[in-house]
């Protein structure tokens, strides 16, 4: 039986409470945000008081829910998209670990061989725990070489979130182990444990063109966006954007990986495979953090 490893994720789990109210207030705002609600009526359809729900928003991401709102609305992620348009370009300049991503995850990366992608990675042993986190509940998976999965799950679909991922590697051995993947939760939906002294390891599974538009990806700073055509722009794969999607679609560890942070050519807030109202939760959160500065 799945099941969360509450005593290795206390400090989360207030925080994975409030994205339960937080989902159902996207949720709601997603369906009438050209409206623009106000506060009492997102409050009503998330089952909250308002001052709950102002006190509930600022402390999940430090944020009013207007602002939280208005972070997330398409006008407002068509205008980051503007103003952020030569952001991998930037990324460039600055460097890979370079002051620009204060914000960010500090993060260290190896791929396997083809060899080993190839043979579905068989041999290789891969630790799993489910585990709280501002977004819900987050699948964890390692190897003896660092992070290789990360999933997020609403409650009641951990079976389907873990079947996904396996599917991936399916020659893997998979061992359920949330000891193994605490510390590795911990630091990332931990603001705190984000050091460039200390980095997060992680392991990317996959072809070698995925692993190049992975690779890309961590290039978007924290609060910052692009489109599919501007990442196939940056693997010199101009005429290739369908494709980077499928690879976007197809990243392993979300949110470090952040493909969140892509967008639709016009600043339309696309799919994402662990659904669009937490892209928008996560999108909304990450303002957050960058106003905190």
């Amino acid at each position: 039986m799945l099941a969360p490893n509450f005593d290795t994720a206390r400090p989360l789990d207030i925080a994975a409470a409030d994205y339960e109210v937080v989902r159902r207030a996207v949720e709601f705002v997603n369906r009438r945000f050209r409206d623009q609600p106000e506060v009492e009526e997102i409050a009503r359809a998330a089952g909250v008081l308002p001052r709950t729900l102002n006190e509930l928003f600022r402390r999940w991401c430090g944020l009013s829910p207007k602002d939280f709102l208005q972070a997330v609305t398409l006008d407002a992620a068509r205008r980051v998209l503007a103003e952020s348009s030569n952001v991998l370009d930037a990324a460039y300049e600055l460097g890979f670990s370079s002051p620009g991503r204060l914000h960010d995850l500090f993060v260290v990366h190896e791929s396997l061989s083809p060899g080993e992608w190839k043979t579905g990675a068989a041999g290789l042993v891969i630790r799993w725990g489910f585990h709280t986190s501002q977004f819900g509940m987050a699948l964890a998976m390692v190897t003896p070489r660092g992070l290789c999965g990360l999933a997020f799950a609403d409650e009641g679909e951990e079976e389907a979130a873990l079947a996904d991922m396996r599917r991936r590697w399916p020659n893997a051995t998979y061992v359920e182990d949330p000891i193994a993947t605490a510390p590795y939760a911990a630091r990332i939906f931990d603001c705190r444990s984000w050091r460039p002294d200390d980095p997060l390891r992680i392991v990317f599974i996959g072809t070698d063109f995925e692993v190049r538009v992975w690779e890309t990806l961590m290039r978007i700073p924290m609060g910052k966006a692009t489109t599919y055509s501007h990442i196939a722009g940056s693997i010199e794969k101009p005429g290739a954007a369908r494709a980077v999607g499928a690879a976007i679609g197809r990243n392993p560890i979300s949110f470090v990986v952040p493909c969140h942070r892509v967008l639709g050519k016009s600043g339309d807030l696309t799919g994402y495979h662990w659904g669009l109202t937490r892209k928008r939760a996560i999108l909304g959160w990450e303002a957050g953090q960058v106003c905190k500065e």
